[in-house]
């Protein structure tokens, strides 16, 4: 999700356009401009040498861009994305150990940050030594965006800068606790900024009732996979994600509670996904095709242009405002229906026609389980307790990566591809998806085990151990002892075990 703190402190830090009089003219598009564009999110570049961070959601903006920003002559516009590296994003909840009740701005998170040696200044965010870059989504919760590079590297660096955020915070008698939805407290927008201000709007308005839940009080790990080597690589591995979608939401669903009662949803962060717009959450694959079937591949361009043309607009840039954005209101909400497609028709909600920009932030307003953004963005996974991140970003990554793996999980889960409602509320008492969460934890243990990662075999094998060989998700214990000590105690204690695994 997008973010909207600087190294200079809370501000609205929307992407900065030219001085009006300076910003040459924006030209109109059709829909032959919308697939080049939905060519530039889904067909794997190779060649050009570039090296780049996965992104964020700020317009057309991609996070971390780091060496070379080449132009996709086909209309994305975005970098190469390296070949076999994982991105990793983790998001917390932010809780003081002493008043668990109160919301953290993040002002006061970014003050305690700004101890730790090693830090430098970005276009997005601090920098931690390992890489990490430091963001906050509407409601204060802490994100950290590592840059793409082999899975053991990639952990290894994301909980060195992980460990660096929970020790600058401990201090101030801060802590992070990782899970799918806050359990105790009501979230609020702690940004100004116009992207939030418009969304938030556009979700009180009619955009789906859950929106704001979503935007305040939800957090999850975030897993960036490149597209494949070949477009024939690319639509396997889209299919294998979203056949592994239900089952990685079971596994480790982890958030049961939501305002200090129980939701009766192992994962009430999917089930507040489910109650958004569905237009900009559904799936992007609407049906899987099976190997050897004789069925043909999915077109993946075409999927993703519909899947922007058919989704509603949540906000317009107002053109009254288009040089300030510092102003509130440089984006205004859109309270119909109207979809991109009607505003490329002439039926949109304001006269102008849209342009290439409008188009590429129109598709950072789109939540599907897995985002198309010239690698595979994965939506599904809660945040998780403790370190249970480490297993919820090797798994998907080796199930792709490892051919063998790859061909067992997809088989595994094809039949089960359906079940995300079954996901969300049930976890591992679903038995169909507990029977290929089994299949893919062992594929996942001997794919690590191959490639050298025995430390992330061991992790994936320990997880499986406390939840799944029980027919548990990380849910279930998170229930237990909620009833136990009440939301307010499951979050101090989750606080106080966060200050001890430093």
């Amino acid at each position: 999700m997008p973010r909207h703190v600087t190294p200079e402190g809370i501000r609205n830090d929307e992407p900065q356009p030219p001085h009006p009089h300076s910003q040459p003219q924006r030209r109109a598009i059709d829909t032959d401009q919308v697939w080049a564009f939905a060519a530039g999110c889904v067909t794997p570049v190779h060649g050009t040498g570039d090296e780049a961070a996965y992104g964020n959601d700020r317009g057309n903006d991609r996070k971390g861009i780091r060496g070379n920003d080449r132009k996709d002559t086909r209309g994305n516009g975005g970098p190469t994305v390296p070949g076999g590296c994982v991105g990793i994003e983790t998001e917390w909840l932010i809780v003081d150990t002493q008043a668990v009740h109160c919301l953290i701005p993040p002002a006061r998170t970014l003050a305690s940050l700004a101890r730790i040696p090693g830090t430098t200044p970005g276009p997005g965010g601090p920098v931690l030594p390992g890489g990490s870059r430091i963001t906050f989504e509407p409601g204060g919760q802490l994100e950290l965006s590592g840059p793409p590079a082999e899975l053991t590297a990639a952990v290894r660096a994301s909980s060195a800068d992980l460990n660096l955020v929970r020790s600058a915070l401990a201090v101030d008698g801060l802590a992070l606790v990782g899970m799918g939805v806050d359990p105790l407290r009501v979230g609020m927008r702690q940004t100004t900024a116009s992207r939030y201000a418009a969304m938030e709007e556009h979700f009180r308005t009619g955009g789906g009732a859950s929106g704001t839940v979503m935007m305040y009080s939800t957090a999850s790990v975030q897993v960036n996979l490149d597209l494949g080597g070949s477009p024939a690589e690319a639509a396997r591995r889209f299919q294998l994600v979203h056949a592994l979608g239900p089952v990685l939401t079971a596994l480790f669903a982890a958030s049961p509670a939501y305002a200090g009662r129980r939701t009766g949803w192992r994962s009430t962060r999917q089930a507040v996904w489910d109650g958004i717009d569905a237009s900009r959450t559904r799936p992007v694959a609407a049906a899987l095709t099976a190997p050897g079937s004789g069925d043909t591949e999915p077109d993946l361009v075409d999927l993703w242009a519909r899947y922007l043309l058919d989704a509603k607009l949540m906000m317009v840039e107002n053109p009254a405002r288009a040089g300030n954005p510092e102003d509130d209101h440089h984006f205004v909400p859109v309270r119909d229906d109207s979809t991109f497609g009607d505003w490329l028709a002439g039926r949109g909600p304001v006269t102008r026609p849209p342009t290439r920009e409008d188009l590429s932030y129109h598709a950072t307003t789109v939540f599907p389980p897995v985002r198309p953004r010239g690698w595979w963005e994965l939506r599904y996974l809660d945040a998780q307790p403790g370190d249970g991140w480490q297993a919820a970003v090797a798994m998907p990554t080796v199930l792709l990566d490892d051919p063998v793996a790859a061909d067992g999980a997809f088989e595994a889960c094809l039949a089960v591809a359906h079940r995300w409602p079954a996901a969300a509320m049930l976890g591992m008492a679903d038995e169909p998806l507990r029977r290929a969460a089994v299949r893919c934890v062992d594929l996942a243990v001997s794919a690590l085990r191959r490639g050298g990662a025995t430390d992330l075999a061991e992790t994936v094998e320990s997880f499986a151990g406390r939840y799944l060989d029980r027919g548990r998700c990380p849910a279930d214990e998170l229930t237990e002892r909620l009833l136990a000590i009440g939301p307010a105690g499951l979050l101090r204690e989750e606080a106080h075990r966060c200050v001890s695994l430093v």
